[in-house]
């Protein structure tokens, strides 16, 4: 696995620290940020994703809240397809 460090909240205090690095070898990001509150993961549960789809989060996956001023730091390809490109 090669990563790639993009960005952390400017100013951020030594023991808080929302971070964002690429795999480059498979295009995926790793996000370390704030866990979702309770609430927070109930509302998303309740609006649910697709018809059919369970809104249960399984013990290996979470919710995690980023804060907009790290949206900058997510690559974002040219012709604006939404997708990573995979290196």
């Amino acid at each position: 696995m090669r990563l790639r460090f993009l960005g952390i909240i400017p100013n951020t205090p030594v023991d808080d620290s929302p971070t964002i690095w690429l795999d480059e070898d498979t295009g995926d990001l790793l996000i370390q940020s704030y866990k979702a509150t309770e609430e927070e993961v109930k509302a998303c549960q309740e609006i649910g994703s697709i018809p059919g789809h369970s809104t249960d989060v399984p013990g290996h996956e979470t919710i995690i809240r980023l804060p907009a001023v790290m949206l900058k730091y997510i690559p974002r390809p040219e012709g604006g397809t939404g997708e990573v490109p995979r290196t």
